[in-house]
């Protein structure tokens, strides 16, 4: 049996963590982005946008930190309102130094003094940012409601970007000098449909109360970046909006959340592709895969629940890998992993895959050794007919490029089908123990023969 999820000794955040708090709607996201220069938290007016923690590398003045976006806290009781505030209230004990951001223009609020109470019970050193306040010379009359907390206080107007300098002085003065932080890393993205427990898997993998967990789905908005280290080795994790049929997504927010799992997608090493185990594989998730093969990133199918699933039907794992055939007919050999966020069972062999799929990715193929394959290869099955020419392959040469790609260069680089495409990638596959991944061949007409 695995343990839960990782110990503390196998994950390491080691970069200083600055957090900013406050109600909805007060500019938290506004002045996240303009400290690290971003667009990674979603802004728009509109309470409740930011329902994840947004953690990004920033720099003031030569000094490194990690700033963090959290959600709106206020004391409504809907669903998310009760899971942010628990969730806020959680992680600033895991942070270094807080910006408790204010509405100049609402004055203090009941939920204003709570959410200053909850950093002052952290005991970590807060700055209180009085945003909205839009002319200099209403400064201290903005300032003098929160005199009493007896707290760093700043008047700002992010929209104008005043006062954001003096924001940036407290954050270097209070700051050590920044450690190693962890920017490097294998990027993981993880992608899926909403609801099939990306967030919780994440929470299990970074043993820190990070996303944003519930039942109902489309909890999750934004792209979540999280550097860590497991067993000695660095990610950077993604976790993403859950990614639906574009005629289900009902508002900007979902239509802005899927662009963002989509980019993530393109900026990852390797996307896992989460999917409910105890549903199995839908057409959407095929088109999720299509998705992630046409961005050409490594893949693992990561079967969620599956403690859950197991229990249901004993031969649960040989009916869901025929269920993966069926519905990933064009990608057959993907790798799956059965987990369990809440277990955490599965955990330990989901990074031995991820190391898997990772060496072969970057595998370097001699090209002496593609070509005794090759031309191995196409004595058994010759090469297509292109009009009343045969095509006539001269060499194989491995690309820079990751996923390995190939270029094999013939006098009529347009005879070559697809289907003969797909037969040497088998073929390759087998020789060079890359299944797993989606390896391209590219036909480029070779000067050699000089047949046309």
């Amino acid at each position: 049996m695995e343990s839960s999820n990782a110990s503390s000794s196998d994950i390491n955040l080691i970069s200083p963590k600055v957090a900013i708090i406050g109600r909805p709607n007060v500019g938290k996201s506004t002045l996240f982005n303009i400290l690290t220069d971003s667009r990674k938290s979603v802004v728009k007016n509109q309470p409740g946008v930011t329902r994840d923690i947004i953690i990004s590398a920033a720099d003031v003045w030569g000094k490194k930190y990690d700033l963090i976006d959290t959600g709106g806290v206020t004391e409504a009781q809907d669903l998310f309102s009760k899971l942010i505030k628990e969730q806020v209230s959680d992680f600033l004990h895991s942070v270094d130094f807080i910006i408790a951001v204010m509405d100049g223009r609402s004055g203090m609020l009941p939920e204003d003094r709570d959410i200053i109470k909850l950093a002052k019970h952290t005991g970590r050193p807060t700055l209180l940012v009085i945003n909205k306040v839009d002319q200099h010379h209403e400064d201290d009359i903005a300032k003098a409601d929160f005199y009493e907390f007896g707290l760093d206080i700043v008047a700002t107007s992010f929209e104008q970007r005043r006062g954001v300098a003096e924001i940036m002085e407290w954050i270097h003065k209070i700051i050590p000098e920044a450690k190693e932080t962890i920017k490097e890393g294998m990027q993981i993205a993880m992608v899926g449909k909403p609801n099939v427990g990306k967030s919780s898997l994440c929470n299990c993998l970074l043993g820190v109360h990070r996303m944003l967990v519930s039942d109902v789905a489309g909890t999750t908005v934004d792209s979540v970046d999280s550097p860590f280290v497991y067993n000695e080795k660095k990610y950077v994790i993604v976790d993403t909006a859950g990614l639906r049929r574009q005629s289900r997504r009902e508002d900007d927010v979902e239509i802005i959340a899927a662009f963002k799992s989509q980019e993530s997608i393109r900026r990852s090493n390797i996307v896992l592709l989460v999917i409910d185990g105890t549903t199995g594989p839908s057409e959407q998730d095929a088109k999720i895969m299509q998705q992630i093969l046409e961005d050409h990133k490594g893949v693992i199918i990561v079967a969620n629940k599956s403690d859950v699933a197991g229990e249901e039907v004993p031969s649960y794992r040989e009916t869901f890998r025929t269920q993966v055939e069926r519905e990933f007919h064009f990608f057959t050999d993907v790798p799956i992993v059965f987990t369990s966020a809440k277990t955490g069972s599965g955990i330990n062999e989901l990074f031995k895959t991820i190391e898997a799929v990772s060496f072969k990715l970057n595998q370097k193929i001699s090209t002496s050794d593609l070509n005794d394959f090759f031309f191995e290869t196409i004595r058994k099955a010759p090469a297509p007919v292109y009009g009343i020419t045969n095509v006539k392959f001269y060499y194989l040469t491995q690309t820079n490029q990751v996923p390995p790609a190939f270029i094999a260069f013939a006098n009529h680089p347009d005879g070559v089908t697809n289907s003969y495409r797909r037969f040497l990638i088998k073929n390759m596959k087998e020789k060079f123990n890359l299944h797993g991944i989606p390896i391209r061949i590219f036909c480029m007409k070779s000067k050699k023969g000089g047949a046309s």
